[in-house]
């Protein structure tokens, strides 16, 4: 990929997520520029012995490598943004101000981000599967909102999702459940690896009836 993902406003969490792997897997100094602010380097004034800003003829190259490296992680957003949000924030003087200013209007400041957590948390905690609904539909819903919780809180973790997956399927999948639950360990079961196979236990029940049907 030769340029950043692009903002999608109404997916903001898995945007945020995708352009912090991109940055750092590109240049890891450009996201140090995003979270800690420019690159600034100072000398002391022989008059009044106070510091400023160091000209820029007397930086060693790597420094001066380095000050390139605040417009660049600019410029490195501002090639992320749809026309509306860099209207947003050009005004900003960093990079980080910017990064700030989009997580502010996106993910809201620290109340606001604690109540979203506090949303999300409840939301997993009744999260079922409708009877009618499809296992990749209900694994769709269910990895959005851990994807949420996990871009709002990166500290946020569960060893849980393989249970509570199991414990939201509709009484229909309880026998493959309890034959689940007999024949793995779920503390090591990936989650992936249950998808799938409740997809093809799936497959072979849809592929019964079809064959119970023609011999009918």
């Amino acid at each position: 990929m030769q340029r950043p993902p692009f903002l999608e406003p109404n997916s903001f969490f898995f945007w945020k997520s995708r352009f912090e792997t991109y940055v750092k897997s590109k240049y890891i100094d450009l996201w140090q520029v995003n979270q800690n602010g420019n690159f600034y380097f100072e000398v002391q004034d022989e008059e009044t012995k106070l510091m400023k800003e160091m000209p820029y003829e007397l930086l060693k190259d790597v420094k001066k490598k380095q000050l390139g490296k605040n417009k660049e992680a600019k410029m490195t957003i501002y090639n992320a943004l749809p026309r509306k949000e860099y209207e947003r924030v050009f005004m900003c003087k960093t990079a980080k101000e910017d990064w700030h200013t989009l997580i502010i209007t996106y993910q809201g400041n620290s109340q606001v981000k604690n109540c979203k957590i506090d949303l999300l948390t409840q939301e997993y905690e009744r999260f079922s599967i409708l009877n009618e609904e499809t296992i990749d539909s209900g694994f769709t819903r269910f990895n959005a909102i851990v994807t949420s919780l996990k871009s709002l809180d990166p500290d946020y973790s569960s060893k849980n999702h393989v249970r509570k997956f199991l414990c939201a399927l509709p009484l229909k999948w309880r026998s493959k459940v309890m034959a689940i639950k007999e024949a793995k360990d779920l503390a090591t079961l990936l989650l992936d690896e249950l998808i799938g196979n409740l997809k093809v236990y799936k497959m072979v029940l849809d592929n019964d009836v079809v064959a119970s049907n023609t011999t009918k």
